[in-house]
């Protein structure tokens, strides 16, 4: 039976990321398989991307994230939820870094500059580390980590990859966003953030 120091989960980020690695069998296989869709996926990422967005303007509870100022983006902003229009700068900023992220998931060595990026994502939407006006309550982030699970399950179902590949990269990925959704949930309960009373 393998040792887990709980105390050092929380702690230690690269300890934890390892733990769930291993838990999970997310490993060099896992990797490879995300690597080798990138050429495939790599195209279709400003689809994606639109999609995600479509997606996030339906809802004023997802939308009303970008009329704040994010930290990073110095342009002009909307008055409101209603004035916000998918054209706006801000909008367009935030598509640019959700199109890097999805790229530097299919691209990046997983080493630990790529697990602290990952933590990195689920830290910038609290206000504890990201910016003090952009406060991304856990279910928007539940609700979005969902969508772009389903949105890339569906693009790498229409790949035509052969039965084997197919069965793989779609584990690696599967595997690969659990990993992240944890790497944002713990911001939350470190902040004590969407916990049950």
């Amino acid at each position: 039976m393998q040792k887990i120091d709980e105390t050092r989960l929380e702690q230690d980020l690269e300890y934890r990321f390892g733990y769930l690695a291993g838990f999970m069998g997310f490993g060099e296989e896992d990797i490879a398989a995300i690597h080798g869709a990138a050429s495939s996926l790599a195209p279709v990422v400003p689809q994606l991307v639109d999609a995600v967005y479509d997606k996030l303007a339906q809802y004023d509870a997802t939308w009303r994230h970008f009329v704040p100022r994010q930290a990073g983006y110095e342009g002009a902003l909307a008055d409101s939820v209603e004035s916000l229009e998918m054209s706006d700068d801000v909008i367009q900023f935030r598509k640019q870094h959700l199109g890097r992220y999805l790229e530097a998931l299919v691209t990046r060595p997983y080493d630990s500059k790529m697990v602290s990026y990952l933590d990195m994502v689920g830290a910038m939407h609290t206000p504890a580390k990201g910016s003090k006006e952009l406060d991304v309550p856990l279910v928007q982030m539940n609700a979005l980590m969902g969508f772009v699970s389903d949105a890339i399950v569906a693009t790498i179902c229409g790949l035509g990859l052969e039965s084997d590949a197919l069965t793989q990269t779609l584990r690696a990925f599967n595997k690969l966003l659990w990993l992240q959704n944890d790497l944002i949930t713990r911001h939350y309960q470190q902040q004590g953030i969407g916990a049950f009373a």
